[in-house]
């Protein structure tokens, strides 16, 4: 077991669900955070995934949601990215875990002889190693509250390993550790009342495993009443002013605000017996609520992507930094966003309809891998450079663009990338030889490039202005690149090379001349912006749209 000064230099606070996923635990985590932040207090949040995976970079987008990289270059779940908005920090690997890598520190220490000969036994070894990877999160961060959010549901066999963890920390110091129970209460349109039994039972399934919780958060289309908050503390064992109502919301920024105005941390300081250390000030954090809700003029945007549909519903997860960067950037800006989504395949079946990106103030194209829908966004890239349409590629984007030039505009008809066509003549963008070094090796998990590396802007380009600088440092997720044998053949033909490494290695970022917006980066910027600090890319797309709808 690990040793007891865990539980004494800093508190944990565990934020479970009930009832199903998808309830907002880990905004209701990050909203949690940043009010006890405003109190003056240190905190980190923790991601656990019950996946098997080692991290994020191997599950399926349409099933898990976003892969979100870390600044150390950690493939994650898509929360890691709600915890840095919320709380404004960079939040490192040693935040994330799942099931699969537990179990392989685990075993690697069998393999080494750490366990001096012992039989190698579920329990108490993985929650010991959860204990352990939560202590070092908790100890590199300097925090006074650990936030740790357990994926999925109460119930489910995938999470038992993770709660027993919490169990074993709740035995050894229980007053260091308060576990947070956020459930769903559905109003059944055919009966027209909220119903509390899903969270009667979800409080009763943790209760089995040794834990009760201490807090509710309950989510529903409706704020909870009275009548619905008595019958839960009496049969749920939890005191009334603990209990937080969570209704539907606009945006999830109004979240901790909602949490402020319920005392929610307050409760939560008074639980662990300690007081708030300076007088919480959300000011700037209530002006940007009051900004979101006050904006009216429309800037509509069109996302070009792949992981959208799953049977007969959309998914925007898959793109959700994306997502939110638009909507910093309007927000900074007093516009407010229209998203919507497009489907680049109906654009190869029927170049006709490539007549509605008319409709649209920007265009932009994220990342993504494999060859579906390729060809339509490539004709889409086409139609907004030729009508001038503001437009942002990123990552897979940016390649699209290259490949469009190079056909459109020197005329390299069949320009490719190796990653669709191996055998193009002409590979405009092509594998990184450090990534064909690596695909020879057993396997594709964390190989792709990935975390923040340095650009050097090239003067007068649109990116040099819009960061103000002549250098950044952005978060990269990719294995293919610009093929510098078509650098100075692409260049003389009007395409601006204007973000590379460095040592002039590798290109980073192309641009456009002549044209309203016409960006495309390598690298991830939506994985930088906050709702306080919107990306500078971001906001000239943004700001270029809204010009074009004036």
């Amino acid at each position: 077991m690990v040793a007891s000064s865990v539980y004494m230099k800093h508190r944990y606070i565990f934020v479970v669900g009930g009832v199903m996923s998808g309830v907002g635990k880990g905004t209701s985590s990050a909203a949690l955070g940043l009010t006890l932040k405003a109190r003056g207090f240190s905190v980190t949040a923790v991601k656990i995934d019950p996946y098997v995976n080692v991290d994020a970079g191997t599950m399926n987008p349409v099933e898990h949601g976003e892969v979100f990289v870390t600044i150390d270059g950690d493939e994650t779940d898509q929360d890691i990215g709600n915890y840095e908005r919320f709380l404004d920090e960079n939040i490192t690997s040693t935040n994330y875990m799942t099931t699969g890598r537990v179990y392989q520190s685990v075993i690697e220490r069998e393999r080494r002889g750490d366990y001096h000969g012992k039989c190698v036994e579920v329990v108490p070894r993985v929650p010991e190693e959860v204990i352990d990877r939560l202590e070092k999160a908790a100890k590199k961060a300097k925090a006074d509250f650990v936030l740790v959010e357990i994926g999925g549901t109460v119930g489910e066999y995938e999470n038992i390993l993770f709660l027993e963890a919490i169990r074993m920390m709740k035995l050894k110091a229980p007053d260091d550790i308060r576990t947070v129970l956020v459930s769903y209460l559905p109003v059944p349109p055919s009966i027209g009342e909220m119903k509390t039994k899903p969270t009667q039972h979800a409080v009763r399934e943790v209760n089995r495993i040794g834990i009760n919780p201490e807090f509710l958060i309950c989510r529903s289309e409706v704020a909870l009443d009275a009548p619905r908050r008595e019958k839960l503390s009496r049969f749920c064992g939890v005191l009334p002013s603990h209990i937080i109502t969570a209704p539907n919301a606009r945006s999830i920024y109004e979240v901790p605000k909602l949490f402020d105005e319920q005392g929610f941390a307050d409760s939560m300081l008074k639980s662990f017996r300690l007081k708030s250390r300076k007088v919480a000030d959300l000011a700037v954090w209530s002006a940007l609520v009051g900004r979101i809700d006050a904006v009216e003029k429309p800037v509509k945007i069109g996302v070009i992507g792949k992981y959208f549909s799953t049977g007969d519903f959309i998914l925007s997860d898959a793109y959700l930094s994306v997502l939110e960067a638009i909507k910093h950037a309007a927000w900074s800006i007093n516009h407010k966003p229209v998203i919507e989504w497009l489907n680049s395949e109906a654009y190869e079946q029927d170049p006709s309809k490539l007549k509605e990106l008319d409709e649209y103030d920007g265009i932009l194209v994220p990342g993504g891998f494999g060859s579906r829908g390729i060809e339509g966004k490539i004709a889409a890239i086409q139609y907004v450079r030729e009508h001038k349409i503001p437009y942002f590629g990123i990552c897979y984007g940016m390649q699209c663009a290259v490949i469009e030039f190079a056909r459109t505009m020197i005329g390299l008809a069949d320009a490719n990338t190796t990653e669709i066509n191996a055998k193009t003549k002409n590979p405009v963008i092509h594998l990184m030889n450090d990534q064909a070094k690596k695909l020879k090796g057993t396997g594709i998990g964390g190989t792709l490039r990935l975390g923040s590396y340095p650009c050097v802007l090239a003067r007068e380009s649109i990116s040099y202005r819009s960061y103000g600088s002549n250098t950044t440092d952005e978060r990269h997720r990719h294995r293919y690149e610009f093929n510098n044998e078509y650098r100075q053949q692409l260049a003389d033909a009007g395409l601006v090379i204007a973000g590379t490494s460095p040592d002039d290695r590798l290109v980073e970022i192309v641009e456009v001349a002549d044209h309203p917006f016409f960006v495309g980066v390598q690298f991830h910027p939506e994985f930088q912006s906050r709702p306080l600090r919107p990306h500078p890319l971001f906001v000239q797309f943004v700001q270029a749209a809204s010009e074009r709808r004036r």
